[in-house]
């Protein structure tokens, strides 16, 4: 991992960024230039819009360009792993990236990681205090965002773990991908149809667009277990609804700026070689996300 840089004057300032499309709404700027204030590093932080059709050539002159690593968000976290030649352990179990650390082939070339997981469960069981062994989990969606999150979540030895998704051979393929790692650790897990959840779960984690794009929640009130924890990986305004149904059900809603802030911390870690304290920056995103006016959705990258 990098060594901790000087912030004298003439510290050489590294470059990293957020690509994806779209990105403009993306908070991870603001989130990595108070890591750096707080652990004195000398990065520069931007956003990189990539055109849906160039995802390869765009990233490819930001590397041109001295860039010493990116996030990568919707929709290239499968493409971000397909292009790096070193995957760490649960990048490969994912099959997909959100965090590249673009190394010099001589050090063995770009190394491909993903963060979302670990972010996740961070942030349920630290910041939210909701442990998840023993608890019966449904995780919503079979797209870059749950392939992320799935083997760290099994890590947890939830009593039951159940994958759900609008194209039941998409959960199918994920679960059957995870099904050693799940059998490692004792857990149950298995794929099916969003209107085969069955009931009472005491978890609810939405990895779906539906909030994003401003539809329904994807499953009855019969999910919840009343008093359940219904997490939805959106954050702002796009949760506002998934948050509000989540209450009507007497269950505890919270959106995704936690794992966004513990995901980030993660990458941090890999490109820095030091883990910046989250609860300041969680506490001062959260002020400023619950601000009276918000313009655009706002997911958890």
């Amino acid at each position: 991992m990098n060594a901790p840089v000087s912030t004298s004057p003439a510290a050489q300032v590294d470059h990293y960024a957020v690509a994806g499309n779209p990105v403009a709404h993306s908070r991870s700027p603001r989130i990595h230039a108070l890591f750096a204030a707080q652990t004195g590093q000398a990065i520069d932080y931007s956003r990189l819009l990539c055109p849906l059709a160039s995802f390869k050539p765009t990233l490819t002159e930001f590397v041109t360009q001295g860039a010493r690593g990116c996030n990568v968000t919707v929709p290239f976290k499968f493409e971000a792993f397909e292009m790096a030649t070193r995957h760490t352990p649960r990048a490969v179990l994912a099959q997909a990236a959100n965090t590249l650390r673009f190394d010099a082939q001589a050090e063995g070339g770009w190394l491909a990681d993903n963060t979302d997981g670990v972010g996740l469960v961070r942030d349920i069981t630290v910041n939210a205090g909701v442990p998840l062994q023993g608890r019966r989990v449904l995780l919503l969606g079979a797209g870059g965002a749950s392939a992320g999150v799935l083997g760290p979540l099994i890590e947890q030895r939830p009593l039951e773990l159940v994958l759900a998704n609008r194209t039941v051979d998409k959960a199918h393929a994920l679960v059957d991908r995870h099904q050693a790692w799940a059998a490692q650790h004792g857990v149950p897990l298995r794929a099916c149809a969003l209107a085969d959840v069955g009931e009472h779960f005491d978890v609810l984690i939405n990895g779906t667009a539906a909030s994003l794009g401003g539809g329904e929640v994807p499953v009855g009130a019969q999910a919840l277990k009343p008093g359940a924890l219904a997490l939805d990986m959106m954050y702002g305004p796009a949760a506002r609804p998934f948050l509000d149904w989540a209450t009507a059900q007497g269950a505890t809603g919270r959106d995704g700026l936690g794992m966004l802030v513990e995901q980030a911390a993660e990458s941090f870690l890999l490109w820095r070689g030091v883990r910046p304290d989250t609860a300041p920056v969680l506490a001062l995103l959260r002020a400023e996300v619950d601000a009276p006016v918000q313009a655009k959705p706002e997911a958890a990258t």
